[in-house]
């Protein structure tokens, strides 16, 4: 059997499905047309689905931006690595990638943070240069979620970037990131939407064999994507999803049940009329990454003996089978 290998985001998320994707996907139909994806993030997961057509969508302009900026760069890769590195060699950024140029006495006297220590100066002249700029160029805007602290977009009210820099690098799994990103969507029918998830799930058709993954902002945890979510909002999505069941569309949704304490009882009932598997779950808030108590699910409305699933019995905290 060929070993297949799981692509990576060239965004890196915190919290994305790169790391629980291969068990995910156990769970995915096995022929699909169009994959549709109101809640696409970095990518992760889109990157690893076989499908005729992509339908991707994501609230956040930027993410989208981003996306576009690199499926244009597919058909020359060439030219965005010649681009890429003239961006960090003007901001003096590291880039391990092709050279180490870290000095020795700052890696001994910041053993775990010299990265940080050392692109400090140029990430906060990148991104004062890019919040001056009219022109919001994608490069630069890729370049400071690449060397930004957990690798995230933030803007305050007036629409600036203002995350700071973080103890990262451009590397070698960056650089194959890109790669394997371009490489995958270079001749795809790929489309991206910038919408509110009712919006683009409403004017998008479904036909035989789509299929849509939600991954949607989870309602009881802290990060800085969740933090716009609500009880509202999780209604309005869970109501979609049965007006998709009743017309016969195959979807899959991932969420948390139990975080820290807190329990999305909405969600939790809901998922009882559908099938459930429980995942082992890498969910990092923004505001605490370390992991937690935290029971994480994979819904579906489809058959499972259809994908040739075995039956996974689901218990929730402190129960017992």
């Amino acid at each position: 059997m060929i070993k297949r290998t799981l692509k990576r985001s060239p965004l890196f998320y915190v919290g994305d499905k790169y790391n629980l994707f291969p068990e995910i996907k156990e769970y995915f139909p096995r022929t699909i047309n169009h994959f549709i994806e109101p809640f696409s993030g970095g990518g992760s997961v889109f990157l690893n689905v076989k499908a005729e057509e992509y339908l991707l969508n994501d609230i956040d302009k930027n993410i989208v931006n981003i996306h576009k900026f690199l499926i244009n760069s597919a058909h020359n890769k060439s030219q965005f690595f010649y681009d890429a590195l003239k961006v960090i060699k003007d901001y003096g950024l590291s880039r391990s990638y092709c050279e180490d140029i870290v000095p020795l006495d700052l890696k001994k006297e910041w053993k775990k943070t010299y990265y940080a220590q050392f692109n400090r100066e140029g990430y906060n002249k990148l991104k004062k240069d890019y919040n001056n700029s009219d022109l919001k160029s994608p490069l630069n805007l890729y370049f400071l979620l690449i060397y930004g602290f957990n690798r995230i977009l933030r803007f305050n009210s007036k629409g600036e970037f203002n995350l700071p820099v973080g103890n990262v690098d451009f590397n070698s799994n960056v650089k194959k990131a890109l790669n394997d990103y371009f490489s995958f969507v270079k001749g795809k029918k790929i489309h991206w939407s910038n919408l509110d998830f009712k919006e683009f799930m409403k004017e998008t058709r479904h036909e035989k064999d789509d299929f849509i993954y939600i991954d949607p902002p989870y309602l009881i945890s802290f990060s800085e994507y969740n933090k716009l979510w609500n009880e509202k909002r999780e209604k309005e999505l869970l109501f979609l999803l049965d007006e998709l069941n009743e017309k016969g569309t195959k979807f899959a949704i991932s969420n948390i049940i139990s975080y820290k304490g807190r329990e999305n009882k909405i969600f939790k009932k809901w998922i009882e009329k559908y099938n459930i598997f429980k995942i082992k779950s890498n969910y990092i808030s923004y505001h605490d990454n370390t992991k937690k108590n935290i029971t994480e699910v994979l819904v579906t409305n489809y058959d499972k003996e259809k994908t040739g699933i075995q039956t996974l019995a689901v218990y929730y905290d402190n129960e017992k089978p």
